[in-house]
């Protein structure tokens, strides 16, 4: 089982920062401000494909009004760079993210806030793409920018803790996973109580540093509540619930609960289908994960099949297998 990633937590933070920096003076400001808030509230609710034309129009007037390389531009390439990332288009979010970073660094300085989102969510995506050597200074760089202006406390640091935390766990050094997911989310519960929806990722991660320490009672609250949360915040379909589904599924697979693992990975597939479609790279992982306990079980057509379909949606997704 993998780590699950912090992207929805990533993006939803990056597209509340853009509300900051919005100017209504004129008819085409007025659509820029209504796309900002209708994509905000599309991705929040993890419903990514719609959010994508609003984001891609957003960052067309931005580009319009005020030239490619200004200021006003890096936040809408921030916020598409992490639409596509969710998507699964690894790729196409890469320059977006680092347009937007150079553009940060020229116009705020190497120790400005939004440059540390930015140096998360590109971080997250060498990670997601298993370019862990790349990712981890970049993750550390935005911690430590965070920490200087506002303190190890500040909610707004959770998001690169936790993707230096999934780095680790991807690495399989959950000594230091662990703490950093447990620093997360003191800092959010702090911050904004036990039923924050935008803590479920940091409870899925620590969820699986718990599983992958054999601690399955530990994983399977952590996990029962995420979902919960998530349900509550979002309804039952959202990419989040999807996520902890697998895990949940992964966990009861570790214990031999293979009923119970099986019925927890269809439902993480169904989600997934519901939600993204049926070529999302974390889709593939939960095939994966379910042509495993299929293997181990000895169902060896049923496995081929499942893997693939997994490796084929890698191969279009361009992610590694």
């Amino acid at each position: 089982m993998k780590a699950m990633k912090a992207s929805i937590c990533v993006a939803v933070t990056a597209l509340a920062l853009s509300l900051s920096v919005i100017v209504p003076s004129c008819a085409e400001q007025d659509e820029a401000s209504r796309l900002t808030q209708e994509s905000k509230q599309l991705y929040r609710a993890g419903k990514y494909a719609a959010a994508l034309p609003l984001a891609q129009r957003l960052l067309a007037i931005r580009e319009k009004e005020f030239g490619p390389d200004d200021a006003m531009v890096a936040m809408p390439l921030n916020d598409l760079g992490t639409i596509h990332y969710n998507l699964g288009q690894y790729a196409v979010s890469e320059p977006l993210y680092k347009r937007s970073l150079a553009i940060r660094e020229k116009t705020l300085g190497p120790d400005n806030a939004e440059v540390a989102s930015v140096l998360s969510n590109l971080g997250d995506l060498y990670r997601a793409e298993g370019r862990f050597a790349e990712a981890e200074p970049l993750l550390k760089r935005s911690i430590a920018i965070r920490e200087k202006m506002a303190g190890p406390d500040d909610p707004d640091n959770v998001l690169a803790l936790s993707n230096l935390a999934v780095l680790y766990a991807n690495q399989g050094r959950y000594d230091l996973a662990e703490p950093l997911f447990k620093r997360g989310l003191a800092v959010l519960e702090k911050a904004h109580g036990p039923n924050d929806p935008e803590a479920t990722v940091l409870m899925n991660n620590l969820a699986d540093v718990y599983a992958n320490r054999h601690r399955y009672a530990d994983a399977e609250r952590l996990l029962k509540r995420s979902i919960a949360v998530t349900e509550k915040a979002f309804g039952p379909d959202h990419p989040d619930i999807a996520q902890a589904q697998n895990n949940l599924a992964a966990v009861y697979g570790r214990q031999g609960r293979n009923a119970d693992a099986e019925r927890f990975f269809k439902r993480s597939v169904a989600t997934f289908e519901k939600t993204f479609g049926p070529n999302h790279p974390d889709l593939a992982d939960v095939l994966d994960n379910l042509a495993g306990l299929y293997k181990d079980n000895g169902r060896y057509a049923d496995a081929s099949a499942l893997l693939k379909r997994s490796m084929a949606i890698r191969a279009k997704a361009g992610s590694p297998s």
